[in-house]
């Protein structure tokens, strides 16, 4: 059983930035960030595989970055840019297998979720 902690959520204003943190208790091939906004589905923003492959959603390309420690076993997201839409809870995932590049910002992948951190934009 893979335990997830994020942390590094707050409220910013627009153009704004922030870094969200993910420790995960043991090593995972796979891990993601994905968000949820009130009312609307859980939808994936990056991914992020042992490999080094990444992958983004259209709406955060050229704003965030998604990178991990594997020494600390330690996922982050580097979000810059921000803007009101980008509120959302946003929640940590893990996978120990591989997941098709395709296929890695799809929730039902992954095994494993954190208790999600709040991201407040404000115009």
């Amino acid at each position: 059983q893979v335990q997830l902690v994020e942390s590094g959520g707050g409220s910013v204003q627009a153009g704004g930035a922030l870094r969200l943190s993910c420790t995960a208790s043991e090593y995972s091939y796979s891990m993601a960030w994905f968000r949820q906004a009130p009312g609307k589905e859980r939808e994936g923003v990056a991914a992020f595989d042992s490999d080094g492959i990444t992958a983004y959603a259209d709406s955060v390309k050229g704003r965030f970055t998604i990178s991990k420690d594997n020494a600390k076993n330690t996922l982050y997201l580097q979000m810059n840019s921000l803007k009101p839409e980008d509120t959302a809870m946003y929640y940590c995932a893990a996978d120990p297998g591989g997941i098709w590049f395709h296929q890695r910002l799809e929730a039902r992948r992954y095994n494993y979720w954190g208790q999600g951190t709040q991201v407040t934009v404000s115009s």
